[in-house]
């Protein structure tokens, strides 16, 4: 006959077994409903077009700068000339490569290849401005020709807008796949669709909407419609705004004393 201690623990055993299988199951229900939500979200986004980037934009744009570096001046690039835009061709190439074989779903490798080509555009643009700026100050070969210094200057200006908006993209919320299966609650950079009075349920930022964050901010000098928020945010657009109102002054000054 069992003892009336050893009944009691035995009780108490399958007490904490029912227990533990119960809350097993409830973790595991709210896991499948939280994944049967990622995934309704992910479907409608890509279904609808709210988040979802469009990939041939991304390209067109990467070809775009790649093409504007090449057509700069060998001055105005980073050690060989045909360097820097051959990197930027082999990481976007690697980049669509890993993802198409991946089957769309983002990789680690995915997001450092994305990262290197973001610093690679940045350094350049950053040593383009610098170039062009002790040119314009100095004097340079294309800072005699109107023509030649309004080519050379948006060239740099067009350049700098594809960088920080390949900046700003992957960094904020995360990068765009973040964005769209698990939004942070205060993103670094607040758009007004953020709003939902203004936007759709479930809007996310898109690579097009980062390209007119960087364009506004390159010719408005300031923030516009898109609040930075975040420290990184802030030192990113007050670097972009100072480096594009010293291209655009300087070449504008310039390009004036040459036409009188």
């Amino acid at each position: 006959m069992h003892s009336p201690r050893r009944c009691r623990r035995s009780g108490a055993h399958a007490r904490a077994i029912q227990l533990d299988e119960a809350t097993i199951r409830q973790w595991w229900a709210r896991r499948r409903q939280d994944g049967e939500r990622l995934s309704a979200r992910r479907a409608r986004a890509l279904r609808t077009g709210v988040s979802a980037d469009r990939r041939w934009l991304i390209i067109l744009a990467l070809v775009v700068a790649i093409a504007v570096l090449a057509l700069l001046p060998a001055r105005f690039s980073v050690g060989p000339h045909w360097l820097f835009p051959a990197l930027q061709a082999i990481l976007l190439l690697a980049i669509l490569g890993i993802d198409r074989l991946s089957g769309g779903r983002r990789s680690w490798l995915v997001r450092m290849l994305a990262l290197a080509l973001v610093f690679l555009l940045v350094v350049v643009a950053a040593f383009a401005t610098g170039r062009l700026v002790v040119d314009l100050v100095e004097g340079g070969p294309e800072t005699n020709s109107a023509s030649g210094l309004l080519r050379v200057g948006s060239g740099v200006w067009l350049y700098t807008v594809i960088a920080f908006a390949f900046l700003y993209w992957p960094v904020d919320g995360g990068g765009p796949d973040a964005r769209i299966r698990d939004p942070v609650q205060f993103p670094g950079l607040a758009f007004p669709q953020h709003n939902p009075v203004v936007a759709p349920p479930g809007w996310r930022p898109d690579f097009s909407d980062y390209v007119y964050l960087g364009f506004t901010n390159a010719t408005a000098f300031s923030p516009t419609d898109v609040m930075p928020l975040a420290r990184w945010a802030k030192l990113a657009m007050a670097i972009q705004a100072l480096s594009s109102l010293a291209v655009l002054g300087l070449v504008v000054a310039r390009a004036v004393n040459i036409f009188r």
